[in-house]
């Protein structure tokens, strides 16, 4: 082999160790600055968002086709809601991604989903939502035995719904953003016949909600 060919192997080697120090130096600092993130999110913990229903309105219901003959009922109904929503984090904002809200009565949907605007909240920060919420066009679709439980309800002036908001929620530290995290919201709202407002119903109390994530 001559000295040529020597000097061309030793470059070849020499750039060799080059990229592999390189790689690893690259691949070190991607391990600290992981351990720096999880050494700050150990550190902060955050804690889940809150959620409460401040108002609740019905502006109209109708159960149709409660008979036991039926193998459906049929609900029609529009509803207004205002939801707040609060970081009680103090160094971790939240992002909220595709949100959408909607109303169920005794586990079963009764409104289309309505999507709510997505929203990013610093430390403390809080939002509002007041979406009107409606079944589909043609109404509702419910098993008897529940059509019946909600027709009963009405006629008692004593309903229960809930309000279930369901998306994506993303953390973030600093310049680091977390990825996304599904959210799960339920909010009980207890209604009951006001005499003073035409008969129709009305939100009893402002309601903490459930979050799951």
């Amino acid at each position: 082999m001559s000295a040529k060919d020597c000097g061309n192997h030793g470059g070849y080697w020499g750039e060799r160790k080059y990229y592999r120090r390189l790689c690893c130096c690259i691949l070190f600092l991607i391990i600290i600055v992981g351990l720096a993130i999880l050494l700050v999110w150990l550190i902060l913990r955050p804690t889940k968002p809150t959620f409460s229903l401040q108002s609740f309105s019905v502006l109209n219901l109708t159960v149709s086709n409660s008979d036991q003959s039926y193998n459906y009922t049929v609900v029609t109904t529009t509803l207004q809601l205002t939801l707040y929503a609060r970081n009680p984090n103090s160094h971790i904002g939240v992002y909220y991604d595709r949100l959408h809200t909607f109303a169920t009565y005794s586990n079963q949907q009764i409104t289309s989903s309505t999507t709510l605007p997505a929203a990013y909240l610093s430390s403390g920060d809080s939002v509002i939502w007041a979406p009107y919420i409606s079944t589909p066009s043609g109404g509702a679709f419910l098993a008897p035995s529940i059509g019946n439980s909600l027709a009963q309800d009405q006629a008692a002036g004593i309903l229960l719904l809930h309000v279930e908001v369901t998306g994506r929620l993303r953390w973030k530290v600093g310049t680091w953003v977390s990825g996304g995290y599904h959210l799960d919201v339920s909010c009980p709202a207890y209604l009951s016949v006001d005499s003073n407002n035409g008969g129709g119903f009305r939100f009893r109390e402002i309601a903490g909600c459930t979050v799951d994530i």
